[in-house]
This record gives structure tokens, sequence and C-alpha cells, in this order.
């Protein structure tokens, strides 16, 4: 495990890292996350490395322990199809029909992996009404079905977050192409080289995850509904398929890698860091540069209703305000289910990863992570001589 360094070690000073872990504190202060966890680096140095609340009654969390990404998975499963430009077995711009021909119908032959990376796919949910959420267990049931699925937008321009379905087709083409099952192809291009314990696909054997937990006043009718639109069930749903323990060993690309704060926080790092990581080559630099490049502008999403910028794989950050705070125009990194966020600020030189346990919608639970991702991006101050890596 990581030991924190002195704050000075790092460019900060005492109270600047207090801020940050005070921001935390706030955050499950609210009473709507049994468990937290974060892990903060500034110039490759941990600054955090905590955790506060329970992983079960009576037992303290501790930092190492896994939490599941959910949609923060979908950055690091876009990592091993840029392994694969890299590997020059594909190119992003190759049609996702040439490497899985069933994908083809109704026009989906002329869409790129590029957009399907950045939610462009026109499939952002499986159109079947009263959809068995157990079908998250069946791979080839939800293959096939998307193959065969109508586009919602027959030009594919129009940006519809693909919260689930995006990654089983992610998943779909790194298998075909690569010849690896995801567990072996994520093992053996990251976890491995960057010397995670706890980074997988589910959760590995042995260890133990803190359950999900639904708090706060009961989510509101309309509310719900735009769950429901976006994840294919209600938030009471979303949290109760969870803790299925048939979650926790299913291979879902888009939502269920479980890592500790600090093996999803050495991802970012390596990112950071070029693509090395602790004298490793993991990455080339050039693979990164195109995995963060902007697809376009900020653009009005029709699944989550807000306009949003990806690159090919990741949730980048604006010069206002972002999910990972004011002024971070050069940040990438993806939330996940509601209060989780791993993101690298190269403009600041930090990697982060806070990961929760409760799934609220309460005024209070945002505004204390936004106040989170504030204090981080306010306390530690752009870097001088930063070159920013896309221009």
């Amino acid at each position: 495990m990581n030991i924190e360094c002195r704050p000075q070690d790092a460019g900060l000073t005492p109270q600047q890292v207090d801020a940050i872990w005070f921001a935390a504190c706030d955050l499950y202060s609210t009473g709507l996350h049994p468990a937290l966890t974060l892990c903060l680096r500034r110039n490759g140095k941990v600054v955090l490395n905590r955790a506060l609340g329970n992983l079960k009654p009576g037992v303290p969390m501790k930092p190492e322990v896994p939490v599941c990404l959910f949609s923060a998975s979908k950055a690091i499963s876009a990592l091993l199809v840029h392994k694969l430009v890299e590997m020059n077995k594909l190119d992003l711009d190759d049609r996702i029909s040439d490497y899985i021909p069933e994908f083809a119908p109704h026009g989906k032959d002329r869409v790129t992996v590029r957009q399907l990376l950045a939610h462009r796919a026109g499939i952002p949910t499986i159109m079947e009404k009263n959809a068995d959420p157990a079908l998250l267990f069946d791979w080839d049931a939800v293959i096939e079905r998307l193959c065969a699925a109508k586009p919602f937008d027959p030009h594919f321009e129009r940006q519809s977050y693909h919260a689930i379905t995006g990654g089983f087709i992610v998943g779909e083409l790194v298998r075909r192409v690569s010849g690896l099952g995801l567990r072996e192809a994520l093992a053996r291009w990251i976890a491995e080289p960057l010397g995670c314990t706890t980074l997988d696909y589910g959760l590995k054997p042995g260890l133990t995850a803190p359950p999900n937990s639904l708090a706060g006043q009961r989510t509101p009718w309309l509310i719900n509904k735009l769950i429901a639109r976006v994840l294919g069930g209600t938030l009471e749903r979303c949290v109760e398929v969870s803790n299925d323990p048939r979650f926790a060993r299913a291979v879902i690309p888009a939502g269920n890698i479980y890592a500790s704060a600090d093996d999803a926080c050495r991802v970012y790092q390596m990112l950071l860091n070029g693509g090395v990581y602790n004298g490793t080559r993991v990455f080339k630099q050039e693979t990164i540069a195109e995995a963060v490049r902007p697809t376009g502008p900020a653009k009005f999403d029709g699944m989550l209703l807000v306009p949003v910028r990806f690159s090919a794989g990741f949730w980048l950050g604006e010069r206002r305000l972002s999910l990972y705070g004011l002024n971070t125009p050069h940040a990438y990194g993806h939330m996940g289910f509601i209060n989780i966020a791993a993101w690298a600020d190269p403009q600041r030189g930090l990697s982060c990863a806070l990961l929760t346990t409760g799934k609220s919608l309460a005024f209070a639970a945002t505004l204390r992570f936004l106040q989170f991702t504030m204090a981080v991006s306010r306390e530690c101050p752009p870097m001088p001589d930063f070159r920013p890596l896309v221009h």
C-alpha cells in the first residue's frame, strides 16, 4: 500500500491537503454514503489514501478495499481498444462491422469504433420494454439484441450516452480482435503492469466489497423515469441488481470493474505520466493523446439531458465548471453511478479517485460531491510549466 507523502513533497501545503480531505469528510457527513475511499496523487506522489465508514456493520472500511466503479469502468475498457490500435490490430475509424459483421443491420454498418466510444453509435438502450435486468449476465443474448437493434438515430450524429450497451460492443470488439477474454486483456495490458491487486471485471476471488446502499428520500417518479431511461431500471432496481452476487461475478465492460481507489488512481497516474508507471511503459504517449482527444465540442446529450464533451472513451472537463471542478479544460476521466469519479488533470499534475457506496439523488449528495471536486481543483493550483498533450 502507498504511504502518504508529506504535502510539501507534492508541492502542496498541509492546509491545502487538509482542505481537500475536509471536503471528502463533508461528503461523508451527509450520511448518504456508508463507505468512502479516496486516493489523490500530485506530481506522482500519494497525497491522500484514506477511507471513511464501514465495509459492513462493525468492520471499518479500509483504503485497499475494492469498490465497484460502475460507469467509471467505461474509460478503462476503452483503453483496451486503444491498446489494440497501438498494436495496429484496428483503427478508431474502422467500422465495427468489419470485426463484428452481425452489427451491420439497419445501417449500423456505418458506425465506427470512434463513434461507439464517443456515444454516437445509436444504441443507448436495448429498446426493449420491461427488459429483465438479469439480461446483464447473459453476454451472448445482449450482443444478439444489440446487433439486431435499429438505431434510434439513423444518421449516427446525435450524442446519446450509452450507459451499459456500448460497453458490450466494446468488449465483443476486444474479444474478437485480440482473441483474449476481457479479464485476461485487462490484467495483461493494464492491471499487472501497474501492480494493481484489485482491478478486475467483477470482484476478484477472496476479496470483499461493500454493498451499495440506497440512501436518502424515496426518488421522485419523474426522476426515476429519467434514470430508467438511461440505466434501464429505477434507482432502487439498479441498486438491487448491483448487490446481486451474479453482478460481482459477471463481465460488464461499461459497469462492473472493481478497484480500490489507489488502483483506479494508478490508471490515471500512468496516463498522466505519458503511459509510464514506475519505470514500466504501459501505453505509448501518442496512444494516450489520441484517447483523450475531444471528438468535438460539448454537445447536448440526448440521454443525460446536459451538454457533455467526450473523447473516444473519456468524459472531458470544461473551462468553467465540470465534474472535475473549476477551470479544468484539460481534465479527463469518468464518473460512475452518481457519486463516483476517477480522473486526471494534467494542468494540475494530479490524478484522483473518489469511490462511494451510497446511491442517492439527494441535493446534499450532489452538492457535496461538486464541492469536493471544486476543492481539489482549487487547492491544487495549475502547474506553471504545463504543456497540453493535445492541442
